[in-house]
């Protein structure tokens, strides 16, 4: 896992720095009493993890790697033998 980008790219920093200004939004006015303000920074929190999420989806995020590919590949042969259809069943 060291060679792992662990999150570094395009969309990770911005759905979190979104949700982060919203975040310190939300606490002013939470401070200040105003709920509408309140609640106009709870909306930037999710609309970061949606602009992130779509940041992702068009390729800005991270990429799987080559371990996970295979690992994953290696999961769903070993879900799919007879014996553990047969399990599944009982």
């Amino acid at each position: 896992m060291a060679g792992s980008d662990h999150g570094h790219t395009p969309a990770a920093w911005t759905g979190v720095t979104i949700s982060f200004i919203g975040f310190c939004v939300a606490g002013a006015f939470m401070v200040a009493n105003n709920p509408l303000g309140f609640w106009a920074g709870s909306a930037l929190i999710l609309l970061g993890g949606v602009v992130g999420g779509a940041m992702k989806l068009a390729g800005l995020g991270q990429k799987p790697s080559p371990e996970l590919e295979r690992a994953r590949e290696e999961a769903a042969r070993r879900d799919h033998t007879p014996e553990t259809a047969h399990a599944a069943r009982s």
